[in-house]
């Protein structure tokens, strides 16, 4: 129950009232909670695991203005015009979407901050949900903004109060970096009181906000000094911590990475970073000299390794952990030669992603392979119609990409081809960032087929707002996209039909592929999670074991030497599996 905003995902009671207390929270919860102690005011942001938890959260306390932004770059352009306007603010992301927000960004840390800007990355090792294993610790070195890096849930709040406070004593946007384990980990937080911050009066100063190249060239030398400061600095932060133990083995780490050596290395010395660029050379060389054998634990990339090596000091690191994946208290435990603690490493049964019962997307993709099309594939649920037996989608690049590069592909192969190539993406997708590769397309003539899967939500994320559904992040009414309209005003052909209509739908793909010109097909069928009609489960009789309700993929078709059986505890009744039996032999379910 919510007992200020009534949002969907208001899991606590937040405010004074639960102050000095410990509960357990997700590092995600953690981070909303220090930015509310914080004072911050205004949130925007996009939602990409391991990432959105945090705006979620943030959305329950009324002190906060919060919005989902329809991408990452406009996210932290209304989060710089907060700071600009006197106030802390907060801009959230996964680790991809820093690449999208990587322009404002860039430019924040020449011109500085009025009001405290914070700008969280949540990395994703081992790729749980994502396409790539990008660190953005890389980012902070490139932006030359500091960044800070939490190990449990209680430091994921106490250091947004010190990301804050860095922020404007160094007059610069601040990273703090996440990684999923962190994010969706619970440990016990101490809470406390909201902080409230004046609003500083806006005043003109466009030798600082304007980025010309004369005014940007005086704030790369601020840039320069505020960075050689904070590294000197950053040797009496509380948040870098030393523990001698053990002197003939000394490890640098950070992040949830120390949880990890604290388990497997207990009696080893430890130099915790929580600022993990730029870093103390001073702190580090003190270290160094203490131990005798040194170590850098870190995932992904060897930032730090490649800092203290660039200092002269002779330091152990990715020979041992290797490049990829997520590290665990059992891999460090191996690295040293020690048995893994008897907790962690269990394997539990292999689970395959898979859509849900009564998915819009699984008729849209189902018709797709029928017509034998080139998919030209995006980032959303969807995306796993790439898998067997579904086995339908051809590339899938970035947010939006499927748009140009099936006009690529029309550019290389000529038209015959493109009457066989669909792009396909979700409606939040689109609004991220599709809409350019939808005017660029009609803009330099193409003749190609769209494909926008209109599930009226953000749905792989866990269900968000976005500008088409006509509702904001509060779950109150919002001005509505309005889809079909957009895309004529660019100049593309529009059809609207659902996709669950097989045999209609099929006929509507098959015109528009005909046509000569950019053509929308707008896929419109709410998300099954969301539709809450009562159905008839299906049922099936004298099946006749031919396979073919098995090529949906559907999780409540379960097969044997018997024949097909519906799993009613999974069937939502939406009765796909029925409209492709050749022999009418299943029964139920939403009826045309």
């Amino acid at each position: 129950m919510c007992y200020t905003r009534e949002t969907p995902n208001c899991r606590h009671l937040p405010g004074k009232e639960i102050t000095d207390m410990k509960r357990l929270l997700l590092g995600n919860e953690a981070i909303a909670r220090g930015a509310w102690e914080a004072g911050v005011k205004v949130v925007s942001s996009y939602p990409g695991t391991p990432s959105t938890e945090v705006t979620e959260f943030c959305a329950i306390y009324p002190e906060m203005k919060c919005e989902w932004a329809p991408n990452e770059k406009t996210a932290v352009e209304v989060s710089f015009g907060a700071s600009m306007g006197g106030v802390r603010s907060l801009s959230c992301m996964k680790h991809v979407g820093v690449n999208v927000a990587a322009d404002p960004i860039f430019t924040a840390a020449y011109t500085g901050v009025t009001g405290g800007l914070v700008v969280l990355c949540a990395d994703d090792p081992a790729m749980f949900s994502s396409q790539n294993e990008q660190d953005s610790r890389m980012y902070a070195r490139a932006a030359h903004m500091p960044m800070l890096e939490p190990a449990t849930s209680q430091e994921c709040k106490d250091y947004m109060k010190v990301a804050y406070d860095l922020s404007e004593k160094y007059d610069t946007p601040v990273f703090m970096r996440l990684t999923t384990r962190l994010a969706h980990s619970r440990t016990p937080v101490e809470l406390g009181e909201r902080t409230e911050k004046d609003t500083v009066p806006y005043a003109k100063d466009f030798m600082k906000y304007v980025m010309m190249p004369g005014m940007a060239k005086k704030r790369h030398i601020v840039v320069e000094n505020r960075e050689k400061k904070l590294a000197k600095d950053a040797a009496e932060l509380p948040v870098n911590t030393v523990e001698i133990n053990d002197k003939k083995l000394g490890i640098i780490c950070g992040g949830v990475v120390y949880q990890y050596v604290k388990e497997a290395m207990p009696e080893a010395s430890v130099l915790k970073l929580g600022l993990t660029y730029p870093l103390s050379e001073e702190l580090i060389r003190s270290f160094a000299a203490q131990v005798e054998d040194l170590v850098v634990i870190e995932e992904l990339e060897p930032v730090l390794e490649n800092d203290i090596k660039a200092m002269g000091i002779k330091v152990h690191g990715k020979e041992l952990t290797g490049l990829q994946g997520e590290l665990s208290a059992a891999r460090v435990a191996q690295i040293f030669g020690k048995d893994a603690p008897d907790y962690t490493e269990k394997q539990l049964p292999a689970r395959p992603p898979v859509l849900c019962p009564g998915c819009p997307h699984r008729a849209t993709f189902f018709t797709f392979k029928q017509l034998g099309l080139n998919v030209l594939g995006d980032i959303g649920c969807y995306t796993l119609c790439a898998l067997p037996p579904m086995e339908c989608m051809d590339a899938a690049l970035c947010m939006g990409a499927s748009i140009g590069m099936a006009h690529g592909l029309e550019k290389a192969q000529g038209r015959e081809f493109s009457k066989k190539t669909v792009a396909v993406l979700g409606d939040s997708t689109f609004i991220h960032s599709g809409i350019t590769g939808l005017i660029d397309a009609v803009y330099d003539k193409s003749a190609m087929t769209v494909v926008i899967l209109d599930n009226r939500i953000t749905g792989m994320t866990g269900h968000q707002q976005n500008p088409a559904t006509g509702f904001d992040i509060y779950g109150n009414p919002a001005p509505q996209l309005n889809l079909e309209a957009l895309c004529e005003s660019i100049g593309a052909h529009v059809r609207i039909h659902d996709p669950q209509d097989l045999k209609g739908f099929k006929q509507v793909m098959k015109e528009e592929l005909e046509y000569d010109g950019v053509s929308v097909v707008i896929a419109r069928r709410p998300c099954a999670l969301l539709d809450k009609r009562k159905k008839t489960p299906c049922f099936i009789e004298n099946c006749r074991n031919c396979g073919a309700c098995m090529k949906l993929s559907c999780p409540a078709l379960e097969r044997d030497e018997k024949g097909v059986h519906v799993n009613d505890t999974l069937c939502v009744g939406c009765g796909l599996c029925a409209k492709v039996c050749p022999f009418g032999s299943i029964k139920g379910g939403e009826q045309e």
